[in-house]
């Protein structure tokens, strides 16, 4: 650990301009170094589902986790903090100090499009998930960032929104989780694009008071990138760091500023002593000792990505129909594009080049191998072109599976030429003279029919199927938002039909001009199947199996980074196909593939009902191990899922006139259903396993000083196989001469027995769950008298009641 005295000697080594240099990032994920103090460039890369090291590249292909709802639905604070060690191991492989994740954002409404790469709708929840996955990734020597602070809970204009947030629900809800971070030691904060209540949280005085002054955060406060925008925004303020580099708003100005006496240098001093101290903790800074070198991959990694997918499924109903029994099958039917293709991560800056993703298909099949596994497709669910990836592309020249990248000059020479595995080329190299990406393929038609194909990107762009032009023009760019810019660019498309088994080549091209970015994506789809058709086809291999497995799930539409959702429904015919596969086939099991809350209209004629969330790249053969029973679901809802949209009680992510006011105050997730007496589809915290508990009865210790109390309750597993509890404790206070939730979350505690066996839950419940903030006195206060405290196994289902009475 660094010293502040020896940080402040480092510091004085350096002149003026050498300090403000340090400020800046110097490229876009790494921090500049300094040979005068032994400082090295840092390495960023973004989490929080894999780490994808400082390249947009396919070849360069990462361990793939669950994604974070999947892991905050684990209620499982040990398995997070191995999933947290696997990260470290990853970016430590790929020479990454620093992993942007966790994210501690709320799911404030079931619209918000980035809810995948968040935890939970509750704040306590979200806290010790993130606390959890923190200490894991710091263990390993790499460095945590919590993000994006504060308030940034959805993505509608989220560059410029100014959420309006009273103090008491800012601190009771939004900082929670961000308080919780600085409690377990994370090395990062990271402030968000949004502003608060009027100010822009990268000049926000949120990051002097409460998080380095009253919480004593020791770390750098980075910017989100691209979010300082204007000259010395956030200079004389508790931003740290501004990300990414070269160039940006400080460096000169911020030079003259503290010349002139507008910023003072101490300032300056302060931040460059922050960086130090990371450099320190990390390994960047010479003699300070810090992370160890680079470790290989554990053996185990892809067994915890497994374990993980597995333990987060939650199993919303089943009568029975699992877990599968493989000497009673002969044939199951798995039907769906999504049992094929899988959603295993959400869209945005956070993807990653997994090596391998298994399906819900390979799965099964390697799970059950006596077994015919029929494939059925069921209807598509989008109609937009993906990018043109082996099997379907072929190099032009070679014939090998992927694409061809070319780098070419102003009058069409090439520069350069490289074999690409995938049409999604995001940072093609740039050399001198470049002036226009190329990217172009063979594709051989498996069908005939309408083709789509696509070009992503902006400014001047074209796309020629065998040397006709069917888009061309200029499209300029519209947006601010770096995602949109560098990872997502809009698709301009146009439909040509072919002949199946007569190949064409496919070239899109797009010219580099000013700061639009230089990603380009050449996409393509197939012939849409005809709904109807494709739904009565897989009811009918649903009815001559003995089992159909029907996965559905959101696409890149309709659940990504970058905007928001309108509607919870699912995309394409997926509601038709479950409800006729269902209606065929009597044991029908339905796994839904999604990273937040979708409809579920049909959820009650289901025999058996599934959550996989996205799972990663081991997300089939988890979800086989939980069918056939070889381990239990263990996953329980971080967050509440509706029957439809227009009964959630919070919904609103779009600004009007640019603020976004959150006016149900403490009441969003399990708390505005309880507020508004109305009855969801499942409860925060439920989820089944395979086998039944009863809850026989509950102590209540003490209040002990500043410490909290204990809650003891005891379960017993009245069904037939071992299995897992998760025993959770909520607070109430109907009395209050406060307004309060009607109940929150308080603690929880997992544990198991055999059948016909008892266990006893031990819930210790903090100090601070029957603590407010009071906004007249600036700090925590309790009210004295009595709480109620409720035990059981969601928030819609306590059937233990007892009170502690506080002073």
């Amino acid at each position: 650990m660094l010293t502040d005295h020896e940080a402040a000697r480092l510091v004085d080594k350096l002149d003026l301009e050498r300090k403000v240099a340090l400020l800046t990032g110097a490229d876009t994920w790494r921090t500049g170094g300094e040979t005068a103090v032994g400082l090295r460039a840092m390495t960023l890369s973004d989490g929080p589902a894999g780490v994808r090291g400082p390249a947009w590249d396919e070849r360069l292909t990462s361990l793939l986790l669950p994604s974070p709802t999947a892991l905050a639905a684990l209620w499982d604070e040990a398995l997070v903090g191995e999933v947290g060690v696997a990260l470290a191991a990853e970016a430590r492989r790929k020479g990454v100090d620093v992993v942007l994740a966790p994210t501690l954002n709320l799911h404030r409404s079931p619209l918000g499009g980035r809810h995948f790469e968040c935890f939970s709708e509750d704040p306590w929840l979200t806290g010790r998930t993130g606390a959890a996955l923190i200490g894991g990734v710091q263990a390993g020597g790499v460095a945590a960032t919590a993000k994006h602070f504060v308030a940034n809970d959805a993505e509608t204009e989220r560059l410029t929104v100014d959420v309006r947030v009273g103090e008491r629900v800012l601190r009771e809800l939004y900082l929670a989780p961000f308080e919780a971070a600085v409690e377990a030691g994370v090395w990062l904060v990271m402030s968000a694009y949004n502003r608060v209540n009027g100010a822009s949280m990268a000049a926000s005085g949120l990051l002097r008071e409460p998080l380095k002054s009253a919480w004593g955060f020791d770390g750098v406060a980075v910017s989100d990138w691209g979010a300082v925008r204007e000259p010395l925004e956030g200079a004389a303020g508790g931003l740290d760091l501004v990300m990414p580099g070269p160039g940006g708003p400080w460096g000169d100005a911020l030079v003259a500023a503290v010349r002139e006496g507008r910023v003072p240098e101490s300032a300056v001093d302060e931040k460059v002593a922050r960086l130090l101290r990371l450099a320190a903790r990390v390994g960047a800074l010479a003699g300070a000792g810090g992370a160890p070198a680079a470790p290989p991959r554990p053996a185990g990694a892809r067994e915890v990505s497994r374990r993980v997918a597995a333990a987060s499924v939650v199993l919303l109903r089943n009568d029975g129909t699992l877990p599968l029994r493989a000497r009673a099958l002969r044939t199951v039917a798995v039907v769906g594009p999504h049992a094929v293709r899988p959603r295993a991560q959400g869209g945005g800056s956070a993807e990653v080049f997994p090596e391998r993703v298994v399906s819900a298909l390979e799965g099964l099949r390697a799970a059950l191998p006596g077994v015919r596994i029929m494939e059925v497709p069921g209807p598509d669910v989008s109609a937009e072109p993906v990018p043109l990836d082996p099997p379907l592309a072929r190099h032009p020249g070679s014939g090998e599976p992927g694409v061809r990248v070319r780098m070419l000059d102003a009058q069409g020479g090439v520069l350069y030429e490289e074999h690409r595995l995938s049409g999604r080329i995001l940072e093609p190299r740039l050399v001198p003279g470049a002036h226009t990406v190329e990217v172009a393929a063979r594709l051989l038609p498996g069908e005939a029919g309408l083709w789509t194909f696509g070009v992503a990107g902006w400014g001047r762009m074209s796309l020629s199927v065998d040397g006709a032009l069917v888009v061309d023009g200029v499209f300029p760019r519209d947006t601010d938002d770096p995602t949109a810019v560098h990872v997502k660019p809009p698709r301009r498309t146009a439909r040509v039909r072919l002949a199946a088994g007569r190949p064409v080549t496919v070239v899109a091209r797009r010219e580099l001009a000013g700061d639009d970015g230089r990603a380009v994506v050449l996409c393509a789809a197939p012939p849409q199947r005809d709904p109807a058709r494709a739904v009565a086809r897989a009811a009918r291999a649903a009815a001559a199996a003995d089992v159909a497995v029907v996965v559905v799930g959101t696409t890149e539409e309709s659940e990504s980074e970058g905007r928001d959702r309108h509607t919870l429904a699912l995309p394409g015919g997926q509601d038709a196909l479950v409800r006729a596969v269902a209606g065929a086939q009597p044991r029908t099991v339905v796994c839904v593939n999604s990273g937040g809350p979708v409809e579920l209209p049909w959820h009650g004629e289901v025999p058996a009902l599934l959550l996989t969330w996205f799972g990663g790249g081991e997300a089939g053969a988890g979800l086989a191990d939980v069918l056939t029973g070889a381990v239990e679901p263990g996953g329980r809802l971080p967050t509440t899922w509706p029957v439809a949209l227009e009964q959630a009680p919070v919904r609103e992510t779009r600004p009007t006139e640019g603020a976004l006011v959150y006016e149900e105050g403490l009441h969003i997730g399990y708390r505005a259903w309880l507020r508004a007496g109305t009855e969801p589809a499942y409860w925060f915290g439920h989820g089944l396993g395979y086998t039944r508990w009863a809850y026989e009865r509950m102590s209540v210790g003490p209040v002990e000083g500043g410490a909290g109390f204990a809650v003891r309750v005891r379960v017993r597993n009245t069904g037939e196989r071992a299995g897992r509890e998760v025993v959770q404790v909520y607070l109430a206070r109907p009395d209050s001469a406060l307004e309060r939730p009607v109940r929150w979350l308080a603690g929880y505690a997992a544990v198991s027995a055999e059948p016909g066996g008892v266990a006893e839950a031990v819930v210790r419940v903090e100090a601070r769950a029957v603590e407010h903030w009071s906004a007249e006195e600036g700090g925590w206060r309790r009210e004295a008298g009595a709480f109620t405290v409720l035990a059981g196994r969601s928030a819609g289902d306590l059937p233990l009641t007892g009170v502690v009475e506080v002073d």
